[in-house]
């Protein structure tokens, strides 16, 4: 029986285009879910926007839009963004969806009706580019402690959750899962954060009138926070099937920036407690990309977009070097310096140069078919074994979304084939022992085919074109994971050498 799994992006704000912060979280879900649906479970990919609330209105505004007419635009964006770095979301969920509006509407009643929402007023000091409120001490001169703008203070009739009564309760959690907050150096701040004291949030505004009116009371329009975490709820079916829901919930990863970690792991658990749903059972908690070792920003004018760096250096190339530069949880630095090189060392020198030598030497050797393995000998039953223990391995690194250990685990068989064509010189085996020539070019054959499994989650694009290249007739998304078992590869296949995958770069920047 399959299992199921279901992972999530944040839902992205519309207030501007996507850029390589947003990609890096998309891919890694992307790769995720890819790799999970390889193993047979039946996955639930969720991606989409967040489209209420203050900050969009204002940016539509700036452009002469309505808010629904920007964020109609920044979808189409977004979207075309995900089908150009293959993204294979299963749903993409917007909170202007009539589904998604019916969803937040319940549950702001029935929170209403248990008596965890009240009515009473708030004072406080507002960053409208966060859509938070804070303390005037959390404030730094008057300023947002997350962004740095100045916050205005408001005072206005809301609605409040009792966030302050699950204080125990989340301590409780967090002690009973340990597993629950990931990367673990996370945690220890957020179990901070809620000894110190939970007050109640805040979950409604009157002065923001792009938003999901609270249902009794159409004075107040739901807070976008409250509105954007329900989303995880309407794309499984919360509301409105019950098959689905039962079959997905509780979600098995929530992937977010560090930046919105707090809201879900204390806000959003809080939530589901009140509603008597189970928690999630991973927040996962990515880092951010600098620049060049500078902070993106649009004043810098040094915001990278995927766009244009998929087009210059591929797709695949993108993808690889984004799961692959740094540890996955932590902060990385991009820059086209270290992606030249990564590419032109892993991909050009690594990957590429492996196929393009085996098929190569297949074409000269023996007339590009796969030829018959005879006995094995030492290099080759370290080879295999390398290859076989290859599973063992990547599956604890996805497991623990050490995605980036993943590769490496990866880029260890590759560079041991490249070794292994030097130790058994096949252009010396030609002329002195054609059936162990046979043996070693269906090894490097054999071992191509495995490896490109494990490739595809990262670099689709690349495993359908070596896949072809091996003589493969069935597409590679149709095999099922018993097919990267070592021997399945049939001699007499014909195949079918070309172009280098990945020429050269060179590094004059």
């Amino acid at each position: 029986m399959a299992k199921k799994f279901y992972i999530t992006t944040p839902i992205f704000y519309v207030n501007d285009l996507l850029h390589i912060g947003h990609a890096y979280c998309t891919i890694a879900c992307d790769v995720v879910a890819r790799f999970k649906r390889w193993l047979g479970d039946e996955v639930l990919f969720l991606t989409g926007t967040d489209e209420h609330g203050q900050k969009i209105a204002q940016a539509a505004s700036l452009k002469g839009k309505t808010p629904l007419e920007w964020a109609d635009y920044i979808v189409s964006e977004d979207k075309k963004l995900w089908e150009k770095l293959n993204i294979s979301h299963d749903d993409f969920i917007r909170t202007t969806e009539e589904r998604h509006k019916r969803t937040v509407q319940e549950i702001f009643t029935k929170l209403y009706q248990k008596g965890d929402i009240y009515k009473g007023e708030y004072e406080g000091w507002y960053c409208t580019s966060c859509e938070t409120f804070y303390l005037e001490s959390q404030l730094e001169g008057g300023r947002c402690p997350e962004c740095g703008k100045v916050a205005e203070k408001l005072k206005e009739e809301s609605y409040f959750f009792k966030l302050s009564k699950y204080q125990k309760r989340l301590l409780n959690y967090f002690a009973e899962n340990p597993e629950f907050m990931q990367p673990s150096f996370r945690k220890a701040e957020m179990v901070n954060f809620v000894k110190g004291g939970l007050r109640d949030l805040s979950v409604s505004r009157t002065a923001v009138k792009w938003g999901i009116p609270v249902p009794f009371d159409e004075k107040h329009t739901v807070y976008v926070w409250l509105d954007a975490l329900i989303n995880y709820l309407t794309a499984c079916g919360y509301l409105e099937d019950k098959v689905k829901f039962e079959k997905f919930w509780p979600a098995d990863v929530h992937l977010v920036g560090k930046e919105i970690f707090k809201f879900h792991t204390i806000i959003w658990p809080a939530m589901l407690m009140a509603l008597e749903i189970p928690l999630p059972k991973k927040v996962f908690g990515h880092g951010w990309w600098t620049v060049e070792g500078e902070k993106m920003s649009k004043s810098r004018g040094n915001v990278v977009d995927p766009v244009k760096v998929s087009e210059e250096f591929g797709v695949d190339a993108f993808r690889y070097f984004l799961m692959r530069e740094v540890p996955f949880g932590q902060d990385g630095d991009f820059s086209k310096k270290a992606l030249i090189r990564r590419y032109n060392a892993d991909l050009a020198n690594n990957l590429g140069n492996l196929l393009s030598r085996s098929l190569t030497m297949v074409e000269k050797y023996v007339e590009g078919r796969v030829p018959e393995p005879g006995g094995e000998e030492k290099e080759d039953k370290e080879l295999i074994q390398k290859v076989k223990g290859l599973f063992e391995r990547v599956i604890k690194y996805y497991d623990k979304l050490e995605l980036n250990s993943v590769l490496g685990a990866i880029w260890e068989v590759i560079d041991y084939a490249n070794r292994y064509i030097e130790r058994t010189a096949p252009w010396k085996l030609e002329k002195t022992d054609r059936k162990r020539l046979e043996t070693v070019l269906y090894n490097l054959l054999e071992t191509l085919r495995v490896i490109t499994f494990y490739i595809l989650p990262f670099m689709p694009q690349t495993a359908e074109k070596i896949w072809e290249r091996l003589g493969m007739e069935e597409k590679i998304y149709n095999q099922k994971i018993e097919e990267a078992q070592w021997g399945r590869l049939k001699s007499g296949t014909k195949i079918k050498a070309g172009k280098p995958l990945f020429p050269r770069i060179k590094d004059d920047l």
